[in-house]
């Protein structure tokens, strides 16, 4: 096992990552910008290093920077946590040829996964269920590209191959707007990901965000830990997560996660991952694979009393997976509530001090956050300042235990969008489970018309 681990990452997932360090008795090195010399993590770690500016390309994105640090202070493994380098296949290959254990699933395999198109392919092959769409990329000939869009039907959804996060798509109804649509789009991929390369999916109308959460080890052993409904979200940023999802049985759950399982096996994956799934009439259609720890990882931890942060480290130092399938068992519900620090209807960051900060506390409830009272929000980064986690026996005590944590949690001298959880915690919709992605947007566009009449 390792004796020191660097963490290249900042906020609440830095405290996440040092804290299974700490329980696992393996010292650590904090990396952080100028920003967050002040920050909770940096105090706490047992090293700590400034590698630049608050700008995060100075700083976060500074891979020679980082990697400089984890050699001045003598550490065995770098951990990427979630965003900036950590699904950057070239920052992975410079800290393995520098000497160092990368935290994380091999170069080639976050390249793969990297590229939609070539993950697609991928998939396809290990017999996951795809969206209906292009052979590979999209031609530059427009001819083949209306032929194509004929053939899938419309509405189509033109992507970035390099695309993430809900950047690089854009949703065509009818064939008249589709060359204007796919010009648009290779302008932006390229502008935002020096990647022009497209390729096109149907649209679905109506479907749900259902991930599966998988862990494989070198040894060519792989399981999956159940499910998470992602859909509470807006412009394709989730807002709200669960586990298990609303609706889906034993029998759904467990033929999806196998076919992730061995798709794990067949590409020699190595990590925690999780693939991304539309959820339409009963059907899967795999969409992305996040090649790292997620934001919302907190509620499959809670459902399965499985730590995934420390299961990585295992993973990493060569360890074989201690858990079969059989060994994994789903007990109760988890509701995830991201926190952030922004307007809760306009949305508009709200960077500043926070002056007074109360976390909620009680049966089943768990913050993750990095903040204090006396701290302050940087306006460089994301705008998440936590994580509210509330998990009961049922879906029902567990979204009640939620509704208590939000009206205890108070976080004052910025906005947060914590009146918009506690609005969300007694919608009807959300009460009844299983919304489509498109829910929440809908919701506040319809309240964004009343309040102008």
């Amino acid at each position: 096992m390792f004796e020191k681990i660097l963490i290249a990452n900042r906020g609440e997932i830095a405290l996440r990552i040092q804290r299974a360090c700490r329980e696992m008795g393996i010292r650590t090195v904090v990396v952080h910008s100028t920003a967050d010399t002040e920050a909770k993590y940096v105090k706490l770690a047992d090293e700590s290093v400034c590698i630049g500016p608050p700008p995060a390309r100075e700083s976060y994105l500074n891979m020679a920077a980082i990697i400089s640090a984890a050699e001045v202070t003598d550490s065995e493994a770098i951990h990427p946590g979630y965003g900036f380098l950590s699904e950057n296949a070239d920052f992975a290959e410079r800290v393995e040829r520098s000497g160092f254990v990368f935290i994380g699933p091999h170069p080639e395999n976050i390249r793969l996964m990297g590229d939609k198109v070539s993950a697609k392919q991928a998939m396809e092959k290990a017999g996951v269920p795809c969206v209906p769409g292009s052979e590979g990329a999209l031609p530059e000939d427009i001819k083949e590209t209306v032929r194509i869009a004929r053939k899938i039907g419309y509405p189509v959804i033109i992507k970035a191959a390099a695309g993430g996060g809900g950047r690089g798509m854009r949703v065509v109804h009818t064939e008249a707007a589709l060359l204007n649509a796919v010009n648009m789009t290779r302008s932006e991929a390229l502008a935002a990901f020096g990647n022009a390369t497209l390729y096109m999916e149907r649209y679905l109308e109506n479907p749900r965000h259902i991930e599966i959460q998988v862990l494989a080890d070198s040894h060519k052993n792989a399981i999956y830990l159940g499910e998470r409904d992602c859909s509470m979200q807006r412009r394709h940023q989730k807002i709200i997560e669960e586990a298990p999802a609303p609706e889906l049985t034993d029998k759904q759950r467990a033929k999806i996660g196998e076919r992730c399982a061995e798709a794990c096996r067949k590409i020699g994956y190595r990590g925690a991952g999780t693939f991304e799934f539309l959820y339409e009439d009963g059907e899967f259609f795999f969409i992305e694979m996040n090649t790292r720890i997620q934001v919302e990882h907190p509620v499959t931890e809670m459902i399965t009393g499985i730590d995934l942060v420390q299961e990585q480290i295992r993973i990493a130092a060569g360890e074989k997976l201690r858990l079969r399938q059989k060994d994994v068992t789903l007990r109760g519900h988890a509701i995830e509530c991201r926190i952030n620090a922004e307007d809760p209807y306009k949305f508009t960051p709200s960077p500043g001090k926070i002056t007074s900060y109360h976390p909620p506390g009680g049966p089943g409830i768990r913050v993750d956050s990095h903040v204090y009272a006396g701290y302050s929000v940087p306006p460089n980064y994301d705008s998440m300042v936590g994580k509210l986690i509330a998990y009961g026996a049922t879906r029902d005590q567990a979204i009640r235990r939620m509704r208590i944590a939000l009206s205890e949690m108070a976080i004052e001298g910025i906005q947060t969008n914590l009146p918009l959880h506690r609005e969300l915690l007694h919608d009807s919709r959300f009460l009844r489970g299983g919304t489509s992605i498109h829910y929440l947007e809908q919701k506040l566009a319809q309240e964004n018309k009343q309040k102008v009449k």
